[in-house]
Parts: structure tokens; C-alpha cells; sequence
């Protein structure tokens, strides 16, 4: 997502882009984190990493709460993924597969391919996968859709959800607040400072995968 920005014909460095995230997320406070958290975790391609860590470097200068941060990105995160489990559980597999085929559904980028790969993962890691898919940006917005499919009880739906989004948003607030005081060293080394938070969450969830294969076996 900021590559295309960054690659648009308007120019934006990625000091402007850091800028521009920042003033939207002073002016929409957190209702407006709960919103867009909302959209990033049900079927509307949103990216959490432009949300997330802008309101964590507000935090950091004393602006808004960190602790609020994290607690509305979790809320919207629930939400969202809470719209995809409902409209799985009532329309049913076939309809939610024949909607994937759609216009409408591309424009949103999704398609039978997709929810089919969040289907199997369902299928081959169970009620976990709901938490460790809240991890995998390919995951993130549609596994709660198999979960829907398949019942799965509800209680145990929320405990993974909010496990599997309290991690990521925490992942995402610490890159805001730990290096969102510099943000000329943000906007040259984001990328950087990106994949090594994300290769955290990959470690843990390996370290997740691993206790749970040796559980289940």
C-alpha cells in the first residue's frame, strides 16, 4: 500500500506520507481507529499499518493514549472480523463462494481463490487458525469466514480473534511509538523496521504452530 502511494504521480515522500497519517489520525481521534480497524479486518482491503502506527507516535508526543490506541485498533478489529463470521453464518458457504465471483467482490479484491485458501487453513489448523491468521496479511480480513462456515463456537471465535488482533495491533503500536519520535529515521528505515516486527510475529507464531502440533499430537 505505501509503495503504490509513493509510486503515484503526486510525488509523496515518505516524510509527506508519515505527515499526512499523522494529521488524519489527530483529527479522527479513536472512533475514527475503531472505523478504519473495522474496515482493515472485514472484506474491505485497508491496510492496519497506515492506522496503527500514526495514532502510536501521536501517543508518543503525548497527544492521544497509547492504551486507548491499542484498545480501539482491537475493538475495530473484533468488529470487522465479527461482520465476516455473521455473514458467513447466515448466507451460508454457496452464497458467500458465488458473491466471490462477483464484480463487486474484485473491487475489493477478493475472490474464490482466496477465501478458499482461508478455508483451508481453517480446515487444517482449526478454532487456532483464527488466531494465528489475525497475523497473515493474506489472512488477516478472511479467515473469519471459514470460522462462520464451520459454527465455530462463538466464545471461542472472540477468545482467538482477540488474541491473534491484540498481538498484531501491539506489534504495530511499538513500531509507532518506539521509532514514530524520529521520523526522518521512520521514513527512511520503515520498510526495515516493518519486516523486523514481522519477523517477530512470524517467530511467534511458529513457536505457536510447534505447541500446537505437539498438543494435538
Amino acid at each position: 500500500f505505501l509503495d503504490i502511494l509513493l509510486e503515484t504521480n503526486y510525488n509523496i515522500d515518505m516524510l509527506d506520507l508519515i505527515n499526512i497519517l499523522l494529521s488524519l489520525s489527530a483529527k479522527m481521534g479513536y472512533p475514527g481507529i475503531v472505523f478504519l480497524m473495522t474496515i482493515e479486518s472485514s472484506f474491505i482491503p485497508f491496510p492496519s499499518e497506515v492506522i496503527i502506527p500514526p495514532a502510536a507516535y501521536l501517543a508518543e508526543q503525548g497527544e492521544m493514549n497509547i492504551f486507548f490506541v491499542i484498545a480501539s485498533g482491537v475493538l475495530g478489529s473484533l468488529l470487522g472480523a465479527l461482520i465476516n463470521y455473521f455473514l458467513a453464518l447466515s448466507l451460508g458457504r454457496k452464497i458467500i463462494y458465488g458473491l466471490s465471483n462477483t464484480r463487486t467482490a474484485r473491487l475489493f479484491l477478493i475472490n474464490e481463490n482466496k477465501i478458499k485458501k482461508a478455508e483451508d487453513s481453517f480446515l487444517k489448523y482449526g478454532n487456532f487458525s483464527t488466531f494465528f491468521g489475525r497475523l497473515v496479511p493474506a489472512l488477516r480480513q478472511l479467515i473469519s469466514i471459514p470460522a462462520g462456515f464451520s459454527k465455530m463456537q462463538f466464545k471461542n471465535f472472540i477468545s482467538y480473534t482477540f488474541l491473534g488482533s491484540s498481538l498484531w495491533i501491539v506489534i504495530l503500536a511499538s513500531l509507532g511509538y518506539l521509532f514514530g519520535s524520529n521520523q526522518e529515521l521512520l521514513a527512511k528505515y520503515y520498510r526495515q523496521i516493518s519486516f523486523f516486527f514481522f519477523a517477530i510475529a512470524l517467530l511467534l507464531l511458529a513457536g505457536f504452530l510447534i505447541k500446537f502440533k505437539k498438543n494435538k499430537n
